[in-house]
């Protein structure tokens, strides 16, 4: 996760728990090797939210070879200070991946693609 202060055009890189993503070049593109990391993010106000996947891309290519349907999506939500210092994390009950985030009501609305009621909110 990158962010940028287009203020005082300061610029902060945030690594998720293992390290900076991991790419092999073939043909001239990235192939992504090490986890789908950081996806959705919303920037509010007062902090940066950011869904967070986890899952190595590995562990997601043998899932689809033996024809195991995972679950898709992120079961992580990490929030951050507008200068990029780690807030808090919050450990979902299932997998989402668009967020939006209401501060004033206290709710994060999600996406959860892996369900037929994919609408779903969290307290925060």
């Amino acid at each position: 996760l990158e962010v940028y202060n287009m203020i005082d055009m300061t610029h902060k890189v945030i690594y998720g728990p293992n390290g900076e993503p991991d790419f092999e070049i073939s043909d001239g593109n990235g192939i992504p090797t090490g986890i789908m990391g950081f996806s959705d993010v919303e920037v509010t106000d007062k902090y940066i939210y950011a869904v967070f996947h986890g899952l190595s891309f590995r562990e997601i290519a043998k899932q689809v070879r033996k024809g195991i349907k995972g679950q898709d999506g992120g079961k992580y939500i990490y929030v951050f200070s507008l200068t990029g210092e780690p807030v808090c994390c919050y450990t979902l009950d299932r997998y989402i991946y668009g967020i939006d985030v209401n501060e004033e009501k206290g709710i994060i609305t999600a996406v959860d693609v892996n369900s037929d009621e994919p609408i779903v909110q969290y307290k925060i």
